[in-house]
């Protein structure tokens, strides 16, 4: 018999597990555990905060949302109108000393003349050659290439989606895509070129949130603050050892064990089936492929340079710096740095030269996260990567040669990216039904491998959804149809009034209850609802 049983184990406190757990509490009628092998929840949209006071994410991350449900939840932990900034995305592109204003490939207005020729040739072609066009693209090369043009290709897309994914653009599919790269307009990247115009906001994020305290992390520290505290185990009483599928039972690494009927895991899948030890699954999950991701984060005496300004996040194609993203994280809040009379002193310039005095001294500070790749087809020097970083901030005009350094950060996350490589979709369709043939509904970023659906409001649904079709039966519509949730406001699911009072008042369109049989309650029954499930 196991120490623990529950009707539903949920692996990871990250924003899927935490979704799947907040959806258990909310319809109250089967008992669940939240297991974390880290102290802190948020998985990978944590914050961590250096020596020095300098607050960084684990990589880029804002809010920006497709579903109610989620903003209920999050509103629900952080619910001040002083617990939150919004902020207009401005993004551009680095480009031959210049900020081309993003998306790129919208406003090429920007660019010298002969670049400009060369983007309008394709253009051009790709818009005529679409026209005849009866066939999908087979990889998401020739997408690039149908929908952007050869010049755009060449000057951005190409060399700019290497240094994100670390796998050449032939070897990636474009089922993927759906809002996520802005094709453009022929007519109107002509007229702007013409006109010397640029284009504006485009995407899913043009505004966005940002927690005005304790960073990304601050925010599901918040939600699992809304849950009950017999219900998670964080840190090593946490963590998993061992998953027996055949028991239905999982191991943590203090001894104790954990049964269950149905599991929720958001744990990477290729780590799942490793401890579960099933060779079968362990070989089919080496034909999935992810890139490891790179945080590096600078902090900087002085005050913000106007060349900088309210620029959020910055793309870098070119190979004048190691890293694709640059944000400026003291833009999206002002306690993301040390206050002003803080005093520290000062590393290194950025030359990588020292001052003659490098005593402490006050601020006011500001400060750069830069992003960086990793992968067997694109491997990197871990031993000079930091220095590496600070000169390409030189290379790229972000910073000056004399600008203080009093603060460095680096930390490398080995699952970093997903990877939608052309087999990836054979794996997963075969794979992930297999896990839940045994009661095992892999979910999140990389628990079911999809980017397209790895954004913090997708990954938390995730996790709801898969508790819906536990209890409930219902479609998970975020695994199955991307592009469907990602072209609409998904609206079916809300919060109500809190946690608990969704068990005492039913609200219309949301499903409640499980299918009794013989006396017990069956998980995997369907409730009907008028919603549009």
């Amino acid at each position: 018999m196991p120490d623990i049983s529950v009707d539903v184990l949920v692996i990871g406190a990250g924003p899927t597990g935490l979704g799947a757990a907040k959806r258990l509490n909310q319809i109250d009628t089967a008992s669940w555990l939240i297991v974390d092998s880290n102290e802190t929840p948020g998985g990978l949209a944590s914050t961590d905060v250096t020596k020095e006071g300098f607050l960084y994410d684990v990589g880029g991350h804002v809010i920006f949302s497709h579903y109610k449900y989620f903003d209920d939840c999050i509103d629900e932990a952080l619910p001040k109108e002083d617990d939150w900034y919004t902020h207009q995305r401005i993004s551009y592109v680095r480009y031959k000393e210049l900020w081309v204003p993003y998306p790129f490939q919208n406003n090429i207005s920007i660019l010298p003349k002969e670049d400009q020729v060369k983007c309008i040739d394709g253009i051009i072609d790709a818009a005529l050659e679409a026209r005849v066009a009866n066939t999908k693209p087979k990889d998401f090369d020739e997408w690039i290439v149908r929908n952007t043009g050869i010049g755009v290709a060449d000057i951005f897309m190409r060399p700019y989606n290497f240094k994100v994914w670390a796998v050449p653009t032939t070897k990636m599919q474009c089922q993927w895509l759906g809002e996520r790269v802005a094709a453009p307009d022929a007519k109107l990247v002509t007229r702007n070129v013409i006109l010397n115009k640029v284009a504006g906001n485009w995407g899913p994020n043009a505004t966005f949130r940002f927690p005005a305290r304790d960073g990304t992390g601050g925010i599901w520290i918040a939600v699992a603050n809304t849950l009950p505290e017999k219900k998670k185990r964080f840190g090593k009483k946490g963590t998993v050892k061992k998953v027996d599928a055949d028991k239905k039972e999982v191991t943590l690494e203090d001894g104790t064990t954990v049964g269950y009927q149905r599991l929720v895991n958001t744990m990477a899948v290729d780590a799942l089936v490793e401890a579960m030890g099933d060779d079968k699954l362990i070989k089919l999950s080496k034909g999935l492929f992810y890139s490891s991701t790179h945080v590096i984060g600078v902090g900087i005496r002085g005050t913000r340079p106007e060349r900088i300004g309210d620029k959020c996040w910055l793309y870098f194609p070119e190979d004048n710096c190691p890293f694709y993203r640059a944000t400026i994280f003291s833009n999206y809040s002002p306690y993301n740095q040390p206050e002003k009379d803080v005093k520290l002193p000062t590393l290194q310039l950025a030359n990588g030269s020292r001052r003659q005095s490098m005593s402490a001294k006050e601020g006011p500070y500001w400060s750069i996260m830069l992003e960086v790749s990793e992968s067997s087809m694109k491997p990197v020097n871990r031993d000079t990567l930091l220095k590496d970083c600070i000169q390409g901030l030189v290379n790229t005009d972000m910073l000056k040669p004399e600008d203080e350094i009093v603060s460095t950060y680096h930390r490398c996350f080995d699952h970093g990216y997903p990877t939608p490589t052309l087999e990836r979709e054979g794996v997963l369709k075969e794979l992930l039904p297999a896990l839940q043939e045994k009661g095992i509904y892999s979910r999140g970023r990389f628990g079911s491998w999809r980017y397209e659906v790895g954004n913090q409001d997708h990954s938390f649904m995730l996790g709801v959804e898969a508790v819906d079709n536990i209890l409930n039966g219902t479609v998970e519509l975020t695994l199955n149809y991307p592009d469907f949730v990602n072209g609409r406001q998904n609206t079916e699911r809300r919060l109500v009034d809190g946690a608990q009072a969704f068990g005492k008042r039913p609200a219309e369109n949301v499903v409640t209850g499980r299918r009794m049989t013989g006396g017990k309650a069956e998980l995997g029954g369907r409730v009907e609802t008028s919603g549009k499930e």
